[in-house]
């Protein structure tokens, strides 16, 4: 940036548009803290959308795809903000026109976890000193076997419909209860409810010192594309607003989510799926795991890759369409032409 440029932001205020919830203020201060150490001031704006005004439907049928963005892209085309910032999770694979992807912070915990209510259903559901076990899928608990699992008696809450498909994947029968609103709104609802549990993303906790100590990693499920990411997004034509933006740009963090939503574009197919992806380096590799389910977890398929880094920048794409040739154009059609 040049100094004439980075005098003027530092002269003037950054509008940083953020949605209200605890958390996703909670991401917005933390751009806030990288841009001031670069000298530049900036304030909150804040913006309700549509994920955030209606908390009961759940988020399969409302349309998963930019129901936490669209509000925040609006408010950023209309000059009523200068950024916006997001979790990446919730951002469609295909930005709005005019808008960029300025920076992605260093990932958090991407992992999904299950708060509890009673330790010993862990147990039963194969968590057992610390780590999960294949499970056993029967009708009845057998008290000589405790990878046994009871179908029908487990009340789990998650509006996540790749929440919803892995569980079902692993312990058929369970019945799913909807869960929305935020982090602060879903604890008080699991403690409420008479379920055996809910589902979180790990990060959305952690950030805001709200992981409970009832809570378990799923190590089991793989996570949404670039869950745990934060990524701030600026109009096309803020060329000065964009070098600021990534001065504190994780390129590892933005590899690594670039080839998840890479997998998910090449899987989209224009409807809501359950597709999970993980992106990560290890010793100059970069290892991926990805799968796409039917929404009842009865199928899924599953794919594994392991590049090095040099060689990365296609692997989502790589991986989405070995997905395709294995029956993963099967179990999206059904999804797509499912009675609505």
């Amino acid at each position: 940036m040049s100094l004439f440029a980075l005098h003027n932001m530092v002269n003037s205020i950054l509008r940083i548009g953020t949605r209200e919830s605890p958390l996703a203020v909670w991401q917005a201060q933390q751009v806030q803290n990288h841009l001031s150490i670069s000298g530049v001031k900036s304030e909150l704006i804040y913006i309700k959308s549509e994920g955030d005004t209606d908390v009961i439907t759940p988020l399969y049928a409302l349309g998963v795809q930019g129901i936490f963005t669209k509000a925040l892209d609006a408010a950023l085309l209309n000059n009523r903000i200068d950024i916006a910032v997001h979790s990446l999770k919730d951002v469609p694979v295909q930005m709005a026109e005019g808008i960029k992807q300025a920076a992605v912070l260093k990932r958090a915990s991407y992992k999904d976890i299950f708060v509890y209510k009673d330790k010993a259903d862990l147990e039963q559901l194969g968590y057992i000193n610390g780590e999960w076990k294949n499970v056993k899928h029967q009708t009845s608990i057998n008290s000589h076997s405790p990878l046994t699992i009871h179908h029908s008696s487990f009340t789990i809450a998650t509006s996540s419909v790749r929440r919803i498909a892995q569980w079902l994947n692993r312990y058929p029968g369970h019945t799913i209860e909807n869960l929305r609103g935020n982090v602060n709104t879903r604890l008080n609802k699991v403690a409420k409810h008479n379920w055996n549990g809910a589902i979180f993303a790990a990060a959305g906790l952690e950030r805001i010192n709200l992981r409970p100590s009832n809570a378990v990693d799923l190590d089991w499920m793989l996570p949404a594309p670039a869950q745990g990411a934060i990524v701030v997004v600026c109009r096309k034509e803020d060329e000065e607003i964009y070098k600021a933006c990534q001065n504190f740009n994780d390129e590892a963090t933005e590899m690594c989510v670039k080839i998840e939503r890479d997998f998910l574009k090449i899987l989209l197919g224009g409807c809501s799926t359950p597709i999970s992806a993980l992106a990560f380096v290890k010793d100059e590799q970069v290892e991926f795991k990805g799968n796409v389910l039917s929404v009842d977890g009865k199928e899924k398929i599953e794919v594994e890759k392991t590049v090095h880094i040099s060689d990365a920048a296609q692997l989502g794409i790589i991986a989405g369409e070995k997905i395709l040739s294995n029956g993963g154009v099967k179990i999206i059609e059904h999804i797509r032409n499912a009675p609505k």
